[in-house]
């Protein structure tokens, strides 16, 4: 248990402090903000975007009022549309492409204008959803492992070609990483699984607890299906490894943010003074959501300086707003405490010379050692890979951080039955990189199956077009 927990707040204060950060626009802002689109050709934005959507042209559909032409145009590039449209880092993507950039002019509002688009979508569902369908069966069988983004994407696009899709999630709930891992003022589990029942729509069918190699054999998963996608996500929040990590009231991020998403907020047990291990933007998330459920203080320690910080600058502006406090170049040495935490020792440290990651190595500075006090401590040192499972029991090849090997314009393993995508492959980054996976991984498994090369949202149509796509993912990623 925490050893002293945070008072708890009124349902009003609640209710604000998790309130959308990203308020959708109303019906006239949002033609507005379309109509100031130049709609450029070879529209940057599109190119920067992993799963490439039009840009311009669901633009230009909301400022003609084609409400359904937009969104149409947005969900045959990006099944996850909605969600993109609320976390996507749009600053480092799209909107950071924007031409308007160049010019000294605010980018257009591209996240919160396919939000809008989205949006009215589901506001809409018993209108909107025939828009999409599933294909004319073709007698084949795909699997996805795992029901996080990347098999939403691949299971939908396979679905709409004829394919019977099967998704197995060892999860309660389908969805992944975007129903159990994004910060509750950024999007709600509810909303998530608004687009889990699109898949379901065009014919998907989800397998719920049910866990390959344990539940079904992964020799029989192979010889029922002609092929089998892999996106499994990662795996738990990296251990410490130091002294009194096991004292109750240390917990890990991903649990901590899933807590959030599916309990009342007001029992949601919190600490009066946090410490959050780790300065990615899992720990943002981690930070911002203990100072809105009422910390009094909130501590979050990086072993390395400010400039070195993995968080996107537009998170940790967020963390600094809500009153987070960082400690750069510190290290916690041990958690101390009798039973429960008490404290966390921490150690000064100063930069060495680059690591393996290509950063400077950070390095303890002798006695300099101190204790902040604190009754609750978050570990988000990031996940950890799921190289073993992928080895051990889908026999695929992996490099050497743990991460699955695949051809990255076909997505394909080293098993030719088997292809792959997402954070199991790329280590971790955004929603939309794991939907380009998906939708590229679709592609791949339909022109294998069936000899024919579809062209799944305008981008597909040649090789030397494959390739630049493949290259534009890699430099916005």
């Amino acid at each position: 248990m925490i050893k002293n927990l945070a008072p708890k707040l009124t349902d009003a204060e609640y209710e604000k402090n998790f309130a959308d950060i990203n308020p959708p626009f109303a019906p006239h802002n949002s033609k507005m903000e379309a109509n100031r689109c130049l709609y450029c050709f070879d529209a940057p934005c599109t190119r920067a975007c992993p799963t490439h959507i039009d840009i311009p042209a669901f633009i230009k559909k909301i400022a003609s009022g084609n409400m359904r032409g937009s969104a149409k145009e947005i969900i045959d590039a990006n099944i996850l549309g909605m969600s993109c449209g609320r976390i996507c880092p749009v600053d480092s993507l799209c909107e950071g492409a924007c031409v308007y950039n160049e010019r000294d002019t605010e980018a257009i509002e591209i996240g919160r204008l396919q939000r809008y688009s989205i949006d009215w979508f589901y506001e809409n569902w018993d209108k909107t959803k025939h828009m999409f369908k599933a294909g004319k069966a073709n007698g084949k069988k795909v699997a996805c492992i795992g029901g996080g983004p990347s098999s939403l994407s691949a299971a939908f696009y396979l679905a709409q070609l004829g394919y019977a899709v099967t998704i197995y999630d060892k999860n309660d709930k389908p969805g992944g990483l975007n129903t159990y891992g994004i910060a509750r003022y950024k999007m709600s589990a509810a909303e998530a699984l608004k687009e889990v029942k699109l898949v379901e729509h065009v014919g998907v069918k989800f397998k719920q607890k049910c866990e390959i190699g344990k539940d079904v054999a992964i020799d029989k998963l192979t010889k029922d299906n002609d092929a089998i996608f892999v996106g499994v996500g990662l795996g738990e929040t990296e251990d410490l490894g130091i002294p009194g990590e096991d004292l109750s009231g240390v917990v890990d991020a991903i649990t901590f943010i899933d807590e959030l998403k599916h309990k009342k907020l007001r029992d949601v047990r919190i600490g009066r003074r946090v410490a959050v291990i780790g300065a990615g933007n899992t720990s943002v998330d981690a930070a911002t959501q203990s100072k809105r459920l009422g910390a009094e203080m909130v501590m979050v320690l990086y072993r390395r300086s400010e400039e070195e910080m993995p968080a996107y600058e537009y998170e940790y502006e967020i963390a600094k707003k809500d009153g987070c406090v960082y400690y750069f170049l510190t290290a916690p040495k041990r958690i101390v405490g009798k039973g429960a935490v008490e404290g966390i020792e921490c150690v000064r440290m100063k930069l060495g010379e680059p690591d393996a990651s290509g950063r400077p190595s950070p390095e303890p500075i002798a006695g300099s050692e101190f204790i902040l006090e604190c009754d609750m401590v978050i570990k988000s040192l990031g996940q950890k890979k799921r190289g073993d499972f992928a080895k051990k029991v889908l026999g695929l090849k992996t490099d050497g951080r743990g991460r699955i090997t695949v051809d990255e314009i076909t997505m394909q393993t080293s098993k030719p039955k088997f292809y792959a995508g997402g954070d199991c492959v790329n280590g971790g980054r955004e929603v939309v990189n794991a939907v380009a996976h998906g939708k590229r991984a679709a592609w791949a498994i339909h022109k294998k199956l069936s000899g024919e090369d579809v062209d799944l949202d305008g981008l597909w149509k040649n090789e030397t077009i494959r390739r630049k796509a493949s290259t534009a993912e890699h430099q916005y990623a």
